[in-house]
């Protein structure tokens, strides 16, 4: 298979030995450990549309931390593109990728419509219908300056959804007891058990590895997997896997998504002490040494 032509070279005019293109008063925002996102219009929430998005914010912000101008982004579950328009935003090429045809087809055509809306930008944002495990077949090694992503929720949304997090009277909308499945393709990684889910996620983790500049970062947005009454520390079992394929683990930041989380109902009480996992999620940060 051809490798596709995407540029990948800075085109600010930082030094080499600098990460991104920040000013010292922006460094020092990002420093804190807690981070906080708004939703704003461009942003897709329909659950119809896709059952789990991230807001455009959350990878601006990890494209600004870690990026500079010109360079290349990569997104292995690109879903609704949210990443590649925070990099065209931004001017950072980028790539993404999805098993979901209609998912792939949304994403370029939210990207045609920046094109004509901001034209004469020299970079490129393209979303890819394939398996991630297909990557390395499309860009060369050492290319990628960061790869971002918020992952399937393993088998979190394969069941019927009961709004047990919201209050009692508000329970009963248009998607209760209904599954908000991203596809029923046994290759969808949202329809693994645990287990079978951080081995699928590590070899395709391990065929990214190489084509990560060295240092280059990789984020990894995610949340605990809740069920049957018992808590699996996805977070945790994701660290130990990046660390024996190579990835150094240099940062987890906490999203408080409390600021998105409204009319939430009693969860576990009076007798089971549940915290919400709505109100927060995981942000790994790796790199490639």
């Amino acid at each position: 298979m051809q490798k596709i032509e995407i540029g990948y070279i800075k085109t600010c005019s930082c030094p080499d030995n600098r990460i991104n293109c920040l000013t010292p008063k922006e460094w020092i925002k990002a420093q804190v450990a807690i981070w906080e996102f708004y939703y704003e219009a461009r942003d897709i929430r329909d659950k119809d549309v896709h059952p789990a998005v991230f807001p455009i914010a959350l990878p601006r912000k990890c494209i600004e931390l870690f990026t500079h101008k010109g360079e290349l982004v990569l997104d292995p579950f690109v879903g609704v593109g949210t990443t590649l328009v925070a990099a065209r935003d931004l001017g950072r090429n980028a790539v993404g990728f999805d098993l979901n045809s209609d998912y792939v087809k949304l994403s370029n055509e939210r990207i045609a419509q920046l094109q004509l809306a901001l034209p004469g930008e020299d970079t490129k944002q393209v979303a890819i219908c394939d398996d991630a495990i297909n990557i390395p077949q499309y860009l060369n090694e050492e290319t990628v300056s960061l790869c971002v992503t918020s992952p399937p929720y393993a088998n979190m949304l394969n069941h019927e959804r009961l709004n047990k997090s919201f209050r009692g009277d508000l329970r009963i909308n248009k998607h209760y007891r209904k599954i908000q499945q991203y596809s029923d393709n046994p290759r969808d990684l949202g329809t693994m058990k645990i287990e079978e889910y951080i081995k699928a996620l590590a070899e395709i983790y391990k065929g990214i590895f190489p084509l990560l500049k060295r240092r280059a970062h990789c984020v990894i947005n995610i949340n605990d997997l809740w069920e049957n009454n018992h808590r699996y520390p996805t977070h945790c079992y994701i660290i130990e896997a990046m660390e024996k394929i190579g990835y150094e683990l240099r940062n987890i930041i906490i999203w408080d998504r409390r600021n998105l989380v409204n009319k939430v109902g009693i969860f576990g009480y009076p007798n089971n002490y549940i915290t919400l996992s709505t109100t927060f999620e995981y942000i790994l940060d790796f790199w490639r040494p």
